[in-house]
């Protein structure tokens, strides 16, 4: 609780007219008007923050978001349709209990997202170029690997092989999921197969790595990509800064595990604004497969609302 929270909001409320009635027949005013940057503790109006890509205008800082986001800001506007997530996925295959039951973390994560597992992907075109993007965002369960995701994740590249497409990942994830133990890192080598047979049928994978990408994900498919992209200030590593620290007892460097660093130390091969990245990707794919960019250009603005499945989730193109 907080001088915003107790002060602004119902002053804002009372301005507009916020009630259970609305005031103006409008409902009630919406609670997220303003979102707190984590990195500079600037206070941005939301709608300010969507036209900026969910980056902070005064730091820079690159927000977490999700798969509807990131196809919005990727795809032709109206172009993608998202795969069906895979079926028959054993939910808690070892009865894990914690604090929690697993199935009930489980069960919460998919409430508070409204996605089945912390991996979605979608068939689309980028700049008139068929491909196919995988999101594992951070917000499911801190994007762990487990059964659902690792089964998400192959059934997606064996598509991209039989359509033809390049493969671009987008990931943020806390490593392997230890409520399934040994199933969660048989996922590794998994992908890491399905990571050369895209290889093997000449189609380019693409890893954008985002804030924070660590543990048995970083040590496995997120880091084989034919180009390595990272969002500026994103978090990458295998352990933590902390950890490693620690174990040394040694001070770690500045900038230490960030983008910058380990591009600096050629660990990636570029670190990417999300307002460049886009173009970027285009692009890189377009050299890659050896096909000139269409000249007609497609401008796509921010996603607002929607979720974006099977649609531009209120994606508007401009020619």
């Amino acid at each position: 609780m907080n001088w915003i929270t107790n002060i602004v909001r119902p002053r804002i409320k009372g301005l507009m007219g916020g009630g259970k009635d609305g005031g103006r027949g409008g409902g009630d005013t919406p609670e997220n008007l303003w979102k707190k940057c984590p990195s500079c503790g600037e206070m941005i109006f939301h709608r300010d923050l969507v036209a900026n890509l969910n980056v902070c205008p005064n730091c820079g800082h690159h927000m977490r978001i999700g798969p509807a986001e990131r196809f919005a800001y990727t795809f032709d506007a109206g172009s993608f349709t998202e795969l069906v997530p895979p079926s028959g996925v054993p939910v808690d295959p070892l009865r894990f209990r914690g604090e929690k039951k697993y199935a009930d973390e489980i069960k919460a994560a998919r409430s508070k997202t409204g996605r089945p597992e912390a991996f979605t992907a979608a068939r689309g075109s980028l700049d008139g170029m068929p491909v196919m993007i995988g999101v594992q965002p951070f917000d499911f369960l801190g994007g762990t690997l487990g059964l659902g995701v690792g089964e998400a994740l192959v059934e997606s590249m064996q598509a991209a092989i039989k359509e033809k497409r390049p493969y671009i990942l987008f990931v943020a994830s806390g490593g392997a999921r230890m409520q399934e133990g040994i199933l969660a890192l048989m996922q590794m080598p998994r992908a890491t197969i399905c990571v050369d047979m895209l290889r093997e049928a000449g189609l380019p994978y693409i890893v954008v790595l985002t804030d924070p990408t660590f543990g048995g994900v970083s040590a496995s498919y997120a880091m084989l990509g034919d180009i390595q992209i990272a969002e500026p200030g994103a978090q990458i590593g295998f352990t933590g800064a902390r950890v490693i620290a620690q174990t040394i007892r040694e001070k770690l460097p500045e900038g230490f595990q960030r983008a910058e660093y380990l591009l600096e130390h050629g660990m990636l091969d570029m670190v990417t604004h999300r307002k460049e990245l886009r173009a970027t990707l285009s692009r890189v794919l377009h050299l890659l497969m050896s096909q000139g960019k269409p000249r007609n250009k497609v401008l796509v603005m921010p996603v607002r609302n929607g979720s974006g499945r099977n649609g531009n989730g209120g994606v508007t193109a401009i020619p």
